[in-house]
């Protein structure tokens, strides 16, 4: 072979490796450059994260707060499937409720909250804190928040028997009624929760929303109260003076719907409403089975009151299954709190006490939720002896051991009153003093069966109370309460 082909064909192999070689080079060098672009890329929005949230949203959640847990937007995400409108178990004036699986397996209920940008960061934070730290067995415990600069979401344990207005309504569903007995521990869960917000709590609570709504049920159908926090969570300044009043129609006290200011006597207002819901069965604007127009409950109850026709408030659902004793003193006590005047309300602490009361005198609550019909007299005599000292309501119960007791009222009160062993042509004029006349006789009752009449008075300061025995009739006792 010619010297010049060899020579020519070296030089072509030499340089195609070249090429070759070049190629390779550009490839890798082009590799490098858009693996680096992609990383600053990703480094630069990390970094615009890192500047868009405060430092306190860095830090770990379970330094910051304790017992509560941080989750990230992602978890709550995946736990709500991407927030999905099947998983939505309620929503109302704060936001929506879904329904959330966490990978350890806990069901938990979302609370996405609207408006997330009407607070700071930092004061969402710090209410979070307030709420986290009011521990109660009947009140909601927050599990945990997610905090980012759109959004605002609030962690709950799951309830799985929803809320009071659920199973009200249930009922007309094939789901069984809440019986009497229930609806009685209900109220009084309720009232502690509601109680241990106002007292146990600084600083204190106020609820701004309290509805059968708003009461959950756990698995043994405690009353947990709910909401609660979230008005003053959502307001812009820190004060109980908004400038949007935050609540539910026919729930709202008058005060509060005019002056924007709410207080302790604000929430009892909406308790009121809430044993009304409790007897009736029936939403607030919903009462009266075309009896009365929307939104005129209250008028409703009072007539009824006045005409001494309350059976006809009760829930049907119930089908006569109530203590009609029990029916008279939680009217009379809704009626109480839901007096147009906040200072003429009792405190929760008062109201609390009467529901005690009650709930100690009568059977133990049965676990099922089917109706029980009972018709146990109830008593206001000694049981108050043996309700928890807790609570910061003065009852007295003086028991009438001569034929003749007089008392003066240095306060206004309701008085209780239980007659015992009466005959049958039993009148109240015969066995009342005429200076106890000048009270207000409010309810009558006589419990034929068990020889006792109970009766409930108004009572003015500076009243001089007497009771005498009359034909072997006397005055086993009465209680009194602030009102």
């Amino acid at each position: 072979m010619p010297d010049c082909l060899v020579a020519g064909s070296v030089s072509s192999s030499r340089v195609s490796g070249n090429h070759h070689w070049l190629l390779s080079v550009a490839i890798g060098i082009g590799f490098a450059f858009v693996v680096s672009v992609m990383l600053l890329a990703c480094w630069v929005h990390w970094y615009r994260s890192r500047i868009m949230l405060p430092s306190y949203v860095q830090q770990d959640y379970d330094f910051e707060i304790g017992h509560l847990k941080r989750f990230s937007y992602r978890e709550l995400q995946i736990a709500t499937g991407n927030f999905n409108p099947k998983n939505i178990l309620g929503q109302g004036g704060y936001g929506v409720v879904y329904k959330g699986c966490l990978p350890n397996r806990s069901v938990v209920a979302v609370k996405r909250l609207k408006d997330p940008n009407f607070t700071g960061e930092v004061q969402f934070q710090t209410e979070v804190e307030m709420i986290g730290l009011a521990l109660h067995r009947n009140l909601l415990r927050l599990y945990g928040f997610c905090m980012t600069p759109d959004e605002r979401l609030l962690v709950y344990p799951y309830m799985p028997n929803g809320s009071v207005a659920d199973r009200l309504r249930d009922a007309c569903h094939g789901k069984p009624a809440l019986n009497w007995s229930r609806r009685m521990h209900i109220a009084l869960g309720a009232a502690r929760g509601l109680l241990y917000l106002h007292e146990q709590c600084n600083p204190k609570i106020i609820h701004r929303d309290v509805k059968a709504a708003n009461i959950l049920l756990d698995e043994s159908f405690e009353a947990v109260v709910g909401d609660f926090g979230l008005a003053k969570l959502l307001d812009k300044r820190d004060s109980h003076v908004t400038t949007a009043v935050r609540g539910t129609v026919g729930h709202i006290a008058p005060e509060y719907l005019s002056t924007g200011q709410s207080s302790e006597k604000t929430d009892v207002f909406g308790f009121g409403i809430l044993l009304l819901e409790l007897i009736t069965g029936q939403k607030t604007l919903d009462a009266g089975n075309g009896q009365v127009q929307k939104g005129m409950i209250l008028d409703w109850v009072r007539t009824l009151h006045e005409e001494r026709r309350l059976e006809v408030l009760v829930d049907r659902d119930l089908q006569g299954c109530f203590d009609t004793i029990e029916l008279e003193t939680v009217t009379e006590l809704a009626l109480q709190c839901t007096r147009p005047q906040p200072h003429l309300r009792p405190k929760m602490s008062e109201v609390l006490k009467v529901l005690e009361g009650l709930v100690q005198s009568g059977t133990e609550e049965p676990q099922g939720g089917t109706n029980h019909c009972e018709t146990s007299a109830y008593s206001f005599s000694r049981n108050y002896s043996d309700v928890h000292e807790e609570s910061s309501f003065i009852i007295e119960a003086m028991e009438l051991s001569g034929p003749r007791f007089s008392n003066v009222i240095t306060r206004n009160a309701l008085a209780f009153v239980v007659y015992e062993n009466i005959f049958p042509n039993f009148e109240y004029s015969d066995a009342v003093d005429t200076r106890w006349r000048e009270g207000w006789l409010r309810t009558v009752h006589l419990a034929e069966s068990s020889k006792r009449a109970y009766g409930s008075w108004e009572l003015r300061e500076g009243l001089e109370l007497g009771v005498k025995k009359y034909h072997g009739c006397s005055a086993d006792s009465w209680v009194l309460g602030a009102l």
